[in-house]
């Protein structure tokens, strides 16, 4: 009988960290006990701790030391989740963290360095991906050969901003890491995933502050073109989402393919078909609309079977130190442009 794989979480600043935790939970995994940074707010560590009345808090130092914890999480403060995954590393545990994984390419360097070092597994949860049903339905169209060979990928991103609701550090561009390195990794990741690329260089990018004259680190908006071994793509990303949306932001993700297209529409049908995972599929049969829901989200098993295996089934390493790649160079890119 194989024993659950126990999992500990080091910084829950981000609500992302509860898809992370359900996830796994629900694969099978069991929570050992959770940490949380200085800066995390009391209500936010109320909350998690109500969420999960089992878990002990416990230190840091308590989770890095636990040799029965196979797993870290962390949603820390984007700038500081590469040094709680390399120090979780180096104590023998592989890593799940939110994007970004990280917010500069000499972190980045740290986290390769790290990973080739220990043999331990660094995985960044695209949740605009892995946790959503649209998205596994829309691989196995594509996987069946519904549209042909995928050339090309148009994600759109946009955010609802929620001033009121932000913490400090979401403010400060050295925090945050840039528009294009936080909120556009996941367009990064789908364009990689479904277009196929190994390899990928940024086109051109674009960030702008559009709407927010009072938070002059913010950014606002940004866009990126990019060109992989495998097909090219468009990504936009905002926090622009007016409240009169019934959701957080009109998520839309469009599959062109050499015999036709998919567009996902991931968390809201502004048409007006109620319910999230909105498919369409447009072929040489005609179109069709399908609501996703019931199609499952299968990475939390496959990364647990990963880190039994020692196997990349639910992200290979390679992609996930390339999305950020590319994203933290657009990043870069848009801003050395800003500034010249």
């Amino acid at each position: 009988m194989t024993i659950p794989l126990r999992i500990g979480v080091i910084g829950v600043d981000h609500n992302h960290i509860y898809g992370m935790v359900n996830g796994l939970l629900a694969a099978g995994a069991t929570l050992a006990g959770w940490a949380t940074g200085e800066e995390t707010p009391d209500k936010t560590i109320q909350i998690f701790a109500d969420s999960y009345p089992d878990a002990p808090r416990l230190s840091v130092e308590q989770i890095l030391e636990d040799e029965s914890i196979g797993m870290v999480l962390s949603a820390a403060i984007n700038s500081d989740r590469a040094g709680i995954a390399i120090a979780a590393m180096r104590h023998g545990k592989d890593v799940l963290v939110d994007k970004p994984g990280c917010t500069t390419l000499e972190q980045l360097a740290a986290l390769r360095q790290t990973v080739a070092e220990t043999g331990r597994h660094w995985t960044v949860c695209f949740s605009e991906r892995l946790t959503v049903e649209s998205v596994t339905l829309a691989d196995r169209l594509v996987s069946e050969g519904r549209i042909g060979k995928v050339v090309q990928t148009v994600g759109l991103g946009p955010h609802r901003r929620n001033t009121a609701l932000r913490p400090a550090w979401f403010w400060d561009r050295a925090r945050f890491g840039g528009i294009l390195t936080d909120i556009c990794a996941h367009q990064f990741d789908q364009f990689l995933h479904f277009t196929g690329s190994t390899e990928a260089r940024v086109v051109t990018a674009h960030v702008g502050n559009v709407a927010n004259p009072d938070r002059p680190q913010f950014q606002d908006f940004g866009e990126v073109v990019l060109e992989g071994n495998g097909g090219r793509g468009y990504a936009r990303v905002d926090w622009l989402t007016p409240d009169g949306l019934p959701t957080w932001g009109d998520g839309r993700m469009t599959l062109l393919g050499t015999e036709g297209y998919i567009e996902l529409r991931k968390y809201v049908d502004i048409a007006g078909r109620p319910g999230q995972d909105h498919v369409f599929l447009v072929d040489g049969k005609g179109v069709e609309h399908v609501q996703a829901a019931g199609a499952g989200t299968p990475f939390f098993s496959r990364l647990i079977e990963d880190v039994e295996n020692r196997t990349e089934t639910a992200m290979p390493q390679a992609h996930a130190f390339l999305a950020t790649e590319l994203a933290l160079t657009a990043q870069m890119i848009a801003e050395k442009d800003l500034h010249s």
